[in-house]
């Protein structure tokens, strides 16, 4: 099952020509519908939509939730005219409406400018949805607009998960190149707590035991050997490689992709930390720094993910 991102644009737009008579010959209209989505923690879904559309948008609303889990998601509708239909004649009936109109509000207000002849263009061109019925339409077109939206973000989602997974095979790569440093490391924290120690008994009085001047040299070394020892770092790295990669494996049907690759994300910085201030070589600190640069890399890839 594909892996979706969160990132994605789609629209789509439907012809509605006015069937009443009254809107006779007025130019036919045109409804658009836009859906944008960027990444959010949560499902944040917000509309933009004239007042003729709004009575729709509980509609839209439960059709979007349906088909999307994540997101910050942006719904846009407007209504227009065609921008080819020019000025259409008034219908008879619209201007017996609009004087009766004129005649209403200069009862109440007798200083009100008269409506021009621009004025009566305008407002018998202007989209008029009194007689429509656009609900089917809207919820076609918002369906036809998920659908694509869906398309663009498995794609872009392909797109990380690829991207994911070649930065995982880098991971893998520096924890193979840290592995043989480990005993390496030890050995060499002995060898040098050994050499301080002959220093120590060459310039001692005799004061102390070489017995037991050795025994604590040797137990130093060997508390110092756990506190550089990352091999339980190491271990853990590989055990959450292994889990990233099945998710990615499993795409949408792991529920919470996103959510949980974020979570494991942030072990694996944790761990790199870790790797980092028990560093006791150059070429173990620069595996660590490394590491942190794609971690942080993975971190805003995840991010994007549903």
């Amino acid at each position: 099952m594909p892996i979706y991102s969160m990132t994605g644009y789609a629209s789509a737009q439907a012809q509605i020509s006015p069937d009443s008579a009254e809107s006779a010959n007025a130019p036919a209209l045109r409804l658009g519908l836009e859906i944008r989505s960027v990444n959010s923690r949560f499902l944040d879904l917000s509309f933009k939509m004239p007042e003729d559309l709004r009575q729709h948008e509980a509609a839209l609303r439960d059709l979007v939730m349906k088909h999307l889990k994540r997101g910050k998601v942006e719904v846009r509708a407007h209504l227009e005219t065609q921008a080819d239909a020019g000025f259409a004649l008034p219908s008879p009936q619209l201007l017996q409406r609009l004087n009766a109109l004129q005649d209403a509000v200069h009862a109440w207000l007798p200083r009100a400018n008269p409506l021009s002849v621009a004025d009566v263009l305008r407002l018998s061109s202007a989209p008029s949805t009194a007689t429509l019925d656009l609900g089917a339409t809207v919820l076609k077109l918002a369906q036809t607009a998920l659908k694509d939206l869906s398309a663009a973000r498995e794609r872009e989602g392909k797109r990380l998960a690829d991207s994911l997974r070649e930065r995982m095979a880098q991971l893998r790569t520096l924890v193979l190149q840290a592995q043989p440093l480990v005993p390496q490391l030890v050995e060499q924290q002995r060898q040098r707590f050994l050499e301080r120690w002959r220093d120590a008994m060459a310039l001692s009085d005799g004061a102390t035991l070489p017995e037991a001047a050795q025994d604590r040299a040797l137990s130093e070394a060997t508390a110092f050997a756990i506190r550089i020892d990352v091999a339980e770092e190491l271990t853990r790295l590989n055990s959450h490689f292994d889990e990233i990669d099945a998710l990615l494996a499993q795409g949408g049907k792991a529920e919470g992709v996103g959510k949980r690759l974020d979570f494991l994300i942030q072990e694996l910085h944790r761990e790199a930390n870790t790797l980092g201030s028990k560093s006791a070589t150059m070429e173990m600190t620069r595996i660590s720094v490394d590491m942190k640069v794609l971690i942080e890399q993975l971190r805003e890839q995840v991010q994007n993910l549903e």
